[in-house]
């Protein structure tokens, strides 16, 4: 799975890239195309690297990463060039230029981070010789001509026509004929290259987006994670990026939650506007960000790595395949347990499901998907505002609203027991008030296990 395959979800991903300062769009799209890691020393590996960079940028002057990012500006997509150059095709003069630009530009951003001891971290090729090719006269100017270094018949051949202007046509049939024998010659020289010219765009990606996530780590207050080993996942004061964002827009904070889930089910119960889906899309976008090497939006974090996720949220009605949201629900649902069944590591966050059909019917499947995924080898966070039987599940309940506001906390309980706070809610947003004491007097004739305010 690449990070283009999910970046869609509904838990933010894309906010997050968007708010990534990449310099160049390739490294744009080589980030895109970035699968997603699975193995821990995969994982470690890129942490580290991406930790070099965090360290870089606290120690280095503003003026100089400014020098730095300009240069990453200039990184261009040349993929199309180096396979030709792979092919051992003669390159024209554009991509001629291209090759020349890019191992300039290689060659600078390396004599860059070499000043600051980061010039192992991310290995960029000695294109030293390439440059030689094709800057013969050692200007290290970043455009490409035929120049007359290349060919002394050629510049005797320029020479005669700058004497004689008149009737050049088989001066310039000449002339044309020999440059082209200089493209042959010089693209003969390049293609022992390709790999190398290839290796040198990628890691000089790689260092656009490790400064840039690095940038992002500063900016937003994100923690470097620690891998678990023991299938648990644990976060403190783990907050959603866009959320806290728009909250401050409006003047308010956001409440960081406190979290953990391991390979027993975690069900998330609690009234309705009480943060649960916002739990559940911050711990898909941690799990996500963390399998594609980005800072994680906590104060502290340790994850297990899987091998799948899988995040089952709200309406999906398709249109297109002709279902209705409860059948197109059931459907992603029914992909878990599926899923479940292989070897491999899952992690499964599904937010209420069987919300959009009855309630009696809505807690006999949300019971009986609970019962079927407890004894399966996998993590599971679901949430719910139903009564139900917990079973083996673990249960949090969202702490709720007190004093005259929500608390967004998660306690731990003993059931799946939802409470009842709709009209606490309700009245708090100022919803007529004849209609609230109308719902009261009508909840309290109802007994206390039928009770489920929020239908």
């Amino acid at each position: 799975m690449q990070l283009k395959n999910v970046i869609e979800s509904p838990c933010g991903l894309r906010f997050m890239l968007d708010e990534l300062e990449l310099q160049s769009g390739y490294a744009r799209r080589w980030l895109l195309d970035a699968p997603m890691m699975t193995h821990a020393g995969e994982i470690e590996a890129s942490y580290a690297e991406l930790h070099r960079f965090a360290d870089f940028l606290q120690q280095v002057d503003t003026p100089y990463i400014n020098t730095l990012l300009h240069k990453l500006c200039g990184l261009k997509d040349i993929r199309t060039t180096v396979r030709h150059l792979g092919q051992r095709a003669t390159l024209d003069d554009i991509e001629l230029f291209e090759v020349k630009h890019l191992a300039i530009l290689a060659g600078d951003v390396r004599t860059l981070l070499e000043q600051h001891g980061m010039g192992g971290v991310v290995a960029i090729p000695d294109l030293d010789e390439v440059i030689s090719i094709l800057d013969p006269d050692g200007m290290k100017i970043a455009t490409f001509y035929i120049y007359d270094a290349y060919c002394a018949e050629l510049k005797d051949l320029r020479s005669q026509m700058r004497q004689h202007p008149e009737g050049q046509d088989d001066l310039l049939l000449q002339a044309g004929e020999l440059e082209e024998k200089v493209r042959m010659d010089l693209s003969r020289q390049l293609h022992p290259f390709a790999g190398a010219i290839e290796q040198a765009q990628v890691a000089l990606a790689r260092i656009d987006v490790n400064v840039a996530r690095a940038m992002q780590m500063q900016r937003m207050g994100l923690c470097f994670p620690t891998l678990s080993h023991d299938g648990t996942s644990q976060f403190e004061a783990m907050f959603h990026p866009q959320v806290k964002e728009a909250l401050k827009a409006r003047g308010r904070e956001f409440q960081p939650v406190d979290i953990a889930y391991g390979t027993e089910p975690t069900l998330i119960t609690g009234a309705n506007m009480g943060g649960k889906t916002v739990v559940l899309k911050t711990l898909t976008l941690c799990q996500l960000l963390f399998q594609f090497g980005f800072g994680i939006p906590a104060r502290a974090a340790r994850i297990a790595v899987k091998d799948d996720i899988h995040f089952c949220i709200g309406d999906d009605q398709s249109v297109e395949k002709g279902l209705s949201s409860f059948a197109a629900e059931m459907k992603n649902i029914d992909a878990v347990i599926k899923a479940s069944r292989e070897n491999k590591k899952l992690l499964a966050l599904i937010d209420e499901p069987a919300r959009t059909t009855n309630p009696v019917e809505g807690t006999a499947l949300v019971t009986a998907l609970l019962g079927v995924l407890a004894g399966r080898d996998m993590s599971l966070v679901m949430t719910t505002h139903y009564d139900i039987e917990s079973g083996n599940a673990r249960c949090l309940r969202v702490k709720g609203f007190e004093n005259g506001s929500m608390d967004y906390r998660l306690v731990e309980v003993q059931d799946g027991e939802v409470p009842h706070e709709a009209l606490n809610i309700a009245q708090s947003l100022g919803i007529d008030s004849e209609w609230i004491n109308k719902a009261r007097e009508l909840l309290m004739a109802v007994p206390e296990r039928g009770r489920d305010d929020n239908h």
